[in-house]
């Protein structure tokens, strides 16, 4: 049964993210509300097809109201990367610079408002992200950071890619870290049915010294370890 679930599963989403895609940018000629609109379907095609394919459930502890504050999340698999624009209200998230290399997908990103990061390029990127970070927060949206900057595997603890105290300090805002679970279920081979629990922790004030916030999100993002 677990490969009859899985072989539906990649059929109707991977079949699905086609057509999907393929009429986000389609239409980006016509706004940039319909567009997004687009994009969070197809995000939330993954947690349809995760529920009623793979028989998971997805629970959310503590959830807060949504503003302008920096989301932590963990990174344990692509669950939680393609969720973001069903968990978050339109959010504009970091993510990798080489994702934007992709075809097709790379202009969705940038469309949507997904603000590239470039690790190991000074303080210039640095500033350049900044600015694209002030102006999603100017448009009332969250913002989103996997700040492992890699998924790491369930049950181990990573450390924090050195750009996220400078985003941290730069931009003076609280921080939420969010725990996820995905990894023992949405494999990249063979995804099993669970649980995918995501657990939103106490606000982190601003200005914090950066070992302390650190310390602070890393323990709050592996609270489900």
């Amino acid at each position: 049964m677990i490969y009859l679930r899985n072989a539906a599963f990649y059929l109707v989403f991977y079949l699905g993210s086609v057509f999907v895609t393929t009429a986000a940018l389609a239409s980006l000629a016509i706004s940039r509300d319909a567009f997004r609109r687009r994009v969070e379907n197809w995000s939330g095609l993954q947690r349809w097809c995760v529920r009623h394919l793979l028989g998971c459930e997805v629970r959310i502890e503590n959830q807060s109201v949504q503003r302008a504050v920096l989301y932590a999340v963990k990174h344990e698999s692509f669950f939680e990367a393609i969720d973001a624009p069903t968990l978050f209200d339109t959010p504009a998230v970091f993510a990798k610079k080489e994702l934007f290399d992709i075809p097709l997908w790379g202009r969705a990103a940038l469309a949507y408002g997904l603000v590239p990061v470039a690790r190991g390029e000074g303080a210039r990127t640095l500033k350049a992200m900044i600015r694209a970070a002030k102006a999603t927060i100017a448009d009332g949206r969250p913002l989103v950071i996997f700040p492992e900057g890699t998924r790491v595997p369930h049950g181990q603890r990573g450390g924090l890619q050195a750009g996220f105290a400078g985003l941290y300090k730069m931009l003076g805002l609280p921080v939420i870290p969010v725990a996820v679970d995905s990894g023992p279920i949405y494999h990249r081979g063979v995804k099993r049915r669970g649980t995918i629990t995501y657990r939103f922790g106490e606000e982190i004030p601003p200005g914090l010294p950066r070992a302390e916030v650190e310390a602070r999100v890393l323990d709050a993002i592996n609270a489900l370890n």
